[in-house]
């Protein structure tokens, strides 16, 4: 554009400028270009949406996921077996605590009383059955002796009988061997009864050790009761975890009864699985095995690929205290949930889980829906094979399915 200045330039006087003369001339190919460029989009943008809307309906049934689900982890809440009073309390709220570490302790001193009486008494049983043998083996002799003193007794009344006959003898001679023979054969009775009682208390077999008499293994099993309650006083972890809900020494704990209650709890640090409750229509086809995309909460920018484990048998409403009644007039169909397993990768060490953090779960089923006849009639003639174009389409998102979460945990 050119400018012309009349008179002189001042600052009362603007510069004035006159239009440029040439003029404007359009563009033929911008024009033609416009003219083929909106038919085309006006049949690509159609086209566009309809296979996006086919890819969808395709694949739209492979993938089900839920935002009801929550880790898992193996917790075990400690109680005591025997009743006292807590002396010591050996770890600290959410201290990591090995397998076999000491939890707490409970006042032991009863315990040990009651271990040396049960001891005692064990002792006395031993000494008792020793006793009753050697009784035994006395009786036993007695009873040859009776056996002995039968058999003298006998030939000196047969003796006696043969002079008095011959009246070499007195009467009175007679009779005190009779008299004799009779408190002999007395004698036998009475030591049988004795040894048979004696057999009694011995179980029947005075042959046998001392160790398998019934009054001796019910004196060692007292012992052993009273053993194994002083070793209870003494709790320890039965996994490894951290230490959760501690109590404080001095408390006493009930051991069993109705008034016992937990103590502390133990919850597992590694070992997580999720817990999924997805609604019963989205479960057709999910099976364990198949591959889960897991977000948490806490690490949003994590992804944890795991696998479903297990599906549960039955619905959350069945475990339910009172489960529902539906043989009721007000019925309202609910769609119910039902809980999926759900295994987790080994544990992170940047990204450390906890029992109860929510979740995003994703299952690829891997299923895809059949394509409509009319559809598959129509891409036939234009050269497509349906199943080629299925087929791109699962390898398409598996693809982005790996590029999502490749291996355990990006």
């Amino acid at each position: 554009m050119e400018q012309e200045v009349t008179g002189p330039a001042g600052p009362d006087r603007p510069i004035e400028s006159k239009p440029s003369m040439t003029p404007a001339l359009a563009d033929p190919p911008r024009r033609r270009r416009r003219r083929w460029l909106r038919p085309l989009m006006l049949l690509l943008g159609p086209l566009l949406v309809i296979a996006a809307g086919g890819y969808v309906y395709l694949t739209g049934s492979r993938f089900v996921g839920t935002e009801n689900a929550y880790l898992k982890a193996d917790k075990v809440m400690i109680s005591a077996e025997v009743t006292g009073l807590l002396t010591e309390v050996a770890v600290r709220e959410n201290q990591h605590v090995a397998k076999g570490d000491v939890l707490f302790r409970i006042d032991d001193r009863s315990y040990r009383i009651a271990l040396d009486e049960a001891e005692a008494k064990l002792a006395g049983v031993r000494d008792q059955i020793a006793d009753l043998k050697a009784v035994y083996r006395q009786k036993v002799e007695e009873r040859g002796l009776a056996k002995a003193n039968i058999a003298f007794a006998q030939r000196e009344f047969e003796r006696q009988a043969s002079l008095l006959k011959s009246r070499a003898t007195p009467e009175s001679k007679y009779d005190t061997a009779r008299h004799a023979l009779d408190v002999a054969r007395l004698q036998l009775p009475i030591i049988d009864q004795q040894l048979a009682q004696i057999r009694a208390q011995l179980g029947g077999d005075p042959a046998s050790p001392v160790e398998q008499h019934a009054s001796y293994r019910a004196a060692v099993a007292e012992r052993d009761r009273a053993a194994l309650e002083l070793a209870r006083t003494v709790v320890v972890a039965p996994l490894a975890g951290i230490a959760s809900n501690t109590p404080d020494p001095g408390q006493v704990v009930v051991g069993s009864g109705p008034m016992s209650s937990p103590v502390m709890s133990v919850v597992a640090d590694d070992g997580f699985w999720i817990e999924a409750n997805f609604k019963e229509t989205e479960l057709t086809h999910v099976r364990p095995g198949q591959p889960v995309e897991i977000r948490v909460d806490t690490y949003p920018d994590a992804v944890w690929e795991g696998t479903v484990a297990s599906i549960s048998q039955a619905t959350g409403a069945e475990f339910s205290v009172i489960p529902p009644q539906n043989a009721t007039g007000n019925w309202i169909k609910v769609v119910q949930r039902i809980p999926v397993r759900i295994a987790l990768p080994g544990a992170d060490a940047a990204h450390p889980l906890r029992a109860g953090m929510s979740a995003i779960v994703e299952i690829d089923t891997g299923h895809e829906r059949e394509m409509p006849g009319f559809l598959r009639t129509a891409l036939s003639w234009i050269g497509i094979a349906p199943r080629a174009l299925a087929a791109s389409s699962g390898k398409a998102a598996a693809a982005s399915g790996a590029g999502a979460g490749a291996g355990d945990l990006k």
